[in-house]
């Protein structure tokens, strides 16, 4: 950086001394030219008003190249644009045997048919149903999310992106009323062991079972309560979770995290915004905030102690020139928690900020398994 200073206050002294002397150059009066330039540059340098406006120059170039730095950190790299531009959406048929399929995948597809269109899983992580989700996508272009079973065949499909094809004619971006003239009623309670669970009534989301399978349609409320996304799972899956909430472990932990990141990248490249980067630091506040919250029975930004999100940062020594958080507690899963946030106007600008550039997920479990989710954004 400093020898970039260096130069550019040369180029400029060059530049000056080229337009004084140019025409003894060209006269080819090499020698007396170069004596003179010699004795001008030395009295220049020394003048006191000049060696001033030298300093001047130099703080005014640092700055102009902080400046040029920050745009160029905010352009997307070459290649990473190449391949946004290259990816194509695939060409979405009516679905065979099910009623709805995503990626034209439907249930019962197998591992290998999903890799040969697809292409390999970017991520794999636990789910609450015991199974693995399997993350698709072209720099989060094309998302979505597949889980097998013990013979790798589908058992469950989730997609926030313009993947979802059904018999019925629904896609997203459907109007509420469509699907529910085409679903019929929705289902208000589950059941899990010997206990119903009366489903929320917040027409954010609407549950149906169709074709042995239960079809979560979620809506956007700031899109006209249109079609955002879609989860499916196999009957026989469901019916194995036998309650509301299931046990925590460190590998479900992780799994809720990554998969949060993930829905908030493709939310966001949905939306015509790059993607962000892990930020496994403030991944670290994120999941103390949510242990926290988890262990003292309390959810709110500003934590036992007084300290807001930027404060708990602060005292992590992670920097940062713009930064937010969204919290979330209660919901069985990464993606009913990132629908919840999309639903609610604040988070969603979070989740839909342009100037964000990496984000870290935390996640932790109170004693009865209840999930609590953080997430912290940042502009370092």
């Amino acid at each position: 950086m400093r020898g970039l200073t260096k130069l550019l206050i040369f180029l400029c002294l060059v530049g000056f001394i080229w337009y004084k002397y140019e025409e003894n150059l060209a006269d080819s009066n090499y020698e007396a030219a170069y004596e003179d330039v010699q004795s001008d540059i030395r009295s220049v340098i020394n003048h006191p008003n000049v060696s001033a406006s030298l300093d001047t120059l130099q703080d005014g170039v640092n700055h102009l190249i902080g400046e040029l730095n920050q745009l160029i950190d905010r352009i997307p790299s070459e290649d990473k644009q190449q391949t946004q531009d290259q990816v194509e959406q695939p060409d979405l048929k009516t679905p065979d045997k099910q009623s709805l399929s995503v990626y034209n995948i439907e249930l019962g597809d197998s591992k290998e048919d999903v890799e040969k269109q697809a292409g390999t899983a970017k991520r794999s992580s636990y789910n609450e149903y015991g199974v693995k989700w399997y993350a698709y996508h072209k720099n989060y272009h094309n998302f979505f999310m597949a889980a097998y079973d013990e013979n790798e065949k589908v058992v469950g499909l989730y997609t926030n992106q313009d993947l979802i094809s059904a018999k019925q004619g629904i896609e997203l971006g459907s109007s509420k009323d469509t699907v529910l003239k085409q679903f019929g009623e929705p289902i208000t309670k589950i059941r899990k062991g010997f206990v119903f669970y009366q489903l929320q009534n917040n027409d954010e989301y609407h549950l149906f079972q169709l074709d042995d399978s239960y079809v979560t349609i979620f809506y956007d409320k700031h899109e006209g309560n249109t079609v955002t996304a879609v989860q499916i799972i196999s009957e026989e899956v469901e019916e194995q979770k036998k309650d509301f909430y299931v046990e925590a472990s460190p590998q479900l932990k992780e799994g809720f995290e990554f998969q949060l990141f993930d829905l908030t990248n493709a939310a966001r490249v949905e939306h015509d915004l790059p993607a962000l980067s892990w930020d496994n630091t403030v991944k670290e506040t994120a999941r103390n905030h949510s242990s926290d919250m988890a262990a003292n029975n309390y959810f709110d930004h500003t934590n036992l102690k007084g300290q807001s999100p930027f404060d708990r940062m602060k005292e992590d020594n992670i920097r940062f020139r713009v930064a937010g958080e969204n919290l979330a507690a209660g919901q069985l899963s990464s993606i009913f928690a990132h629908e919840g946030l999309m639903n609610s106007l604040g988070h969603r600008e979070n989740i839909l900020h342009n100037d964000f550039e990496s984000l870290g997920v935390g996640v932790a479990f109170n004693s009865e398994y209840k999930p609590y989710y953080t997430e912290n954004f940042l502009t370092k």
